[in-house]
């Protein structure tokens, strides 16, 4: 396995990814613990419990925030590879873990933790911990002085990256959004979203799609969620906890007058 202490040597000693590997390990082992945890809670073993401060439940993810924002300063304000950056790297881990494990929370602006909605912070989570690792593994360019033919090699790097980030934002558009992020470090994965169909109902298909096609784009979409829907699920409840909680029921909206 030279390779591997080769790309330790270089990429994590001494290279600038030290900080980086320190972030996916405190991201990852922050959401296990914080989901047993919780899990641990909800079934009404151990000695956890649910915080609360005058009446008020504390979410995990205000600690998070304070964590990841010091963290982050922590960071930007470090010199180098100094012992504040380590520092800075643990806390945007954990902070960062702790938020997005309630990112369903956020979004719905409810306390669906526990339902299927909140399934959706798993996939976050895990499509977050997927770009790390890849960011981790990936190769650190060259930044030296460069020769006339490396600058032109280099051109042509810098033109695929354009195609490639274009090829990204289409994928994006087209409503395929974890394929699209996986893909900024796997290229292969855009090159297929890109002339695929585009998920129904995406911004891509609301413009550019005709009735026909839009019905095709359906049609396959549910081919896809019905073979691959149930490994999702499984897997959002193995990681997660299978949900005890229905769906809340949508906020009313107030309409609106026109003055």
């Amino acid at each position: 396995m030279e390779w591997v202490h080769r790309w330790w040597q270089l990429e994590i000693v001494d290279g600038p990814k030290g900080p980086l590997l320190l972030v996916f390990v405190a991201f990852v082992t922050t959401f296990l613990a914080t989901r047993g945890i919780t899990r641990l809670i909800r079934a009404g073993k151990g000695p956890f419990r649910n915080l609360s401060s005058g009446g008020v439940h504390l979410h995990h993810s205000t600690p998070g925030t304070i964590l990841l924002v010091t963290g982050a300063f922590c960071a930007v304000g470090a010199n180098g590879r100094a012992p504040i950056n380590y520092l800075g790297a643990a806390f945007v881990g954990i902070g960062a873990s702790l938020v997005l494990d309630e990112f369903a929370m956020i979004f719905h602006l409810q306390d669906v933790y526990w339902s299927q909605e909140g399934q959706l912070s798993v996939y976050v989570v895990t499509l977050s911990a997927a770009c790390l690792g890849l960011a981790i593994v990936g190769v650190t360019p060259d930044t030296s002085p460069l020769s006339s033919r490396e600058a032109t090699v280099r051109g042509g790097v810098a033109a695929a990256l354009v195609v490639h980030l274009a090829l990204v934002s289409l994928t994006a558009l087209k409503g395929k959004y974890p394929t699209a992020l996986l893909g900024i470090f796997l290229s292969p994965l855009v090159w297929v979203g890109a002339v695929r169909l585009a998920r129904p109902r995406s911004p891509w298909g609301r413009h550019f799609y005709s009735a026909k096609k839009e019905a095709r784009a359906s049609e396959r979409a549910t081919r896809f969620d019905d073979r691959w829907g149930p490994v999702h699920q499984w897997w959002a409840d193995f990681i997660g906890g299978r949900p005890s909680q229905p769906n809340p029921a949508a906020p009313p909206t107030t309409p609106s007058h026109a003055p």
